[in-house]
């Protein structure tokens, strides 16, 4: 998969595994993860299904309607080249912790409804629910951090209560930030992603180093 890696200056820190919107591309999220965690090594991967030219992750079969079977498939693809990933650059594979944005928040809840241990923990900005009707694995201790607006035309609220619904019935420790405004990432919300990392994931790290 098309993808920029670039080495952070902590080896023990998380690698964040980030996932652009419809339209993007593996550069997007650069800056907003060098504010999230400095230190940590980058995956920046490309969503390799186009619409109308934009790159995705996975298809859609109209506004707001996945196309369930091919976002099973892609998801497994994307889950096989992590581990791929994880070989190549000699990261490990368990300590990955993902921010997506939209349709990459997407991919990255569905990484969690369909695989175990798929990722440490998760940033996902304006997710919907991936799937329905699917058992999901023991999330337990997984933290996820959930960037929502009042007023998203694409993911409503009731969406996202469903979604941190599901999340935490299967164990996951979920923290819902709401913002005053649509389906665009605001700074406020990458700002309150950042303090929360450094809460629930960075602060994990320092702790274990010390024990």
């Amino acid at each position: 998969m098309k993808h920029i890696f670039q080495q952070g200056n902590n080896p023990d820190a998380p690698v964040l595994l980030l996932l652009h919107g419809t339209g993007g591309t593996e550069r997007d999220l650069l800056p907003l993860a060098k504010r999230v965690a400095p230190d940590s090594s980058l995956l920046s991967v490309r969503g390799n299904v186009l619409e109308n030219g934009m790159p995705r992750y996975f298809r859609r079969l109209a506004e707001g309607v996945f196309d369930e079977e091919d976002l099973i498939f892609r998801t497994a693809e994307l889950n096989d080249y992590l581990q791929e990933a994880a070989a190549e650059y000699g990261f490990d594979r368990s300590n990955l912790v993902a921010i997506g944005y939209s349709n990459g928040a997407n991919i990255a809840g569905s990484l969690l409804f369909h695989y175990q241990n798929a990722l440490r923990g998760a940033i996902l900005h304006h997710p919907m629910v991936p799937i329905r009707g699917v058992v999901l694995p023991d999330l337990s201790d997984t933290p996820i951090f959930i960037g929502a607006g009042n007023n998203d035309p694409i993911c409503s609220p009731h969406e996202t209560i469903e979604l941190e619904s599901t999340l935490r019935s299967a164990g996951a420790e979920v923290s819902v930030h709401w913002e005053s405004a649509g389906h665009q990432l605001t700074r406020s919300e990458v700002e309150a992603a950042a303090e929360w990392y450094d809460r629930h994931i960075a602060g994990s790290v320092e702790n274990s180093a010390k024990s």
